[in-house]
């Protein structure tokens, strides 16, 4: 049990989510002969038990024009990845999706969300790199409206929990846009990289205090990156879970399913 529990620490799940976990595991008081497999799908279970609740797909609503989705994070997690693959999924359910290059500091991001706009056949708002962000915001509010957009996706520029003068920044943001719609946005939607570890709790942490974060998604699971972090996220949190990134390409956004990365968590085949 004890090397259980060592694990789980490593796999990022946390200190105190592995310690419930190897408890709840040892109060089961199996057979002292029991394999590796059947110990792998008890703690898949667990691990299920307790990020279920939180797989949640992003929903947006009907009667609203636009529905404003706000994507922010730390540099290097996807977010302007994440808001082309998003719009993919909402341009092929009949969406009309405007995007806003809100990351007015790095012109790369301003390229690649005009890239990720001319493969989903989303409008793109965006003006030249070192632009006032929150200027920005408020005209991409005024032509989503002004084009019957259904989904208004923002970029943000990336920035480090701990500097304080872009954290500003981005309640400026979100201070203009409230002026166009009180309402909005109506999804804060935070990427985690899935290599991260234990600084995502942090992140989670920061950005929920100053954007409200509604949701996750986290990026760049593959072999070697399992995301356990996400499993004391969801213990402590309890923020919904809408998407895992699993590439680069225009699919490789997956609908969050608690099974699936539970056993591969695990180490069991989905």
């Amino acid at each position: 049990m004890q090397d259980l529990e060592d694990l789980l620490i490593q796999a990022d799940l946390g200190v105190e989510t592995a310690s419930a976990i190897s408890e709840r595991i040892s109060d089961r008081r199996y057979e002292k002969g029991i394999s590796d497999d059947e110990v792998r799908k008890i703690l898949a279970e667990e691990i299920e038990a307790r990020l279920a609740p939180v797989a949640k797909p992003l929903v947006i609503a009907p009667g609203r024009k636009p529905h404003v989705v706000l994507v922010v994070g730390v540099n290097g997690t996807g977010k302007t990845t994440t808001i082309g693959k998003i719009a993919a999924g909402l341009t092929r359910s009949g969406r009309k999706v405007t995007l806003a290059a809100g990351d007015t500091f790095r012109a790369a991001a301003i390229e690649q969300l005009k890239i990720w706009g001319s493969r989903t056949g989303a409008a793109v708002i965006a003006r030249a790199a070192g632009s006032d962000a929150a200027s920005l915001a408020f005209e991409a509010m005024d032509e989503a409206k002004a084009a019957g957009t259904d989904v208004l996706l923002i970029d943000t520029a990336g920035r480090l929990q701990n500097r304080a003068e872009l954290m500003a920044e981005l309640e400026k943001v979100i201070r203009v846009i409230r002026k166009h719609d009180p309402s909005a946005p109506h999804d804060v939607i935070l990427t985690l990289d899935a290599t991260t570890g234990q600084n995502a709790m942090n992140q989670v942490e920061i950005f929920g205090k100053v954007a409200g974060v509604t949701g996750l998604v986290m990026t760049k699971l593959d072999g070697t990156a399992r995301g356990g972090i996400l499993v004391a996220i969801a213990a402590r949190h309890k923020l919904p879970v809408h998407f895992i990134g699993v590439g680069e390409g225009i699919d490789d956004l997956e609908p969050f399913d608690a099974r699936d990365f539970a056993r591969a968590i695990a180490g069991l085949d989905a």
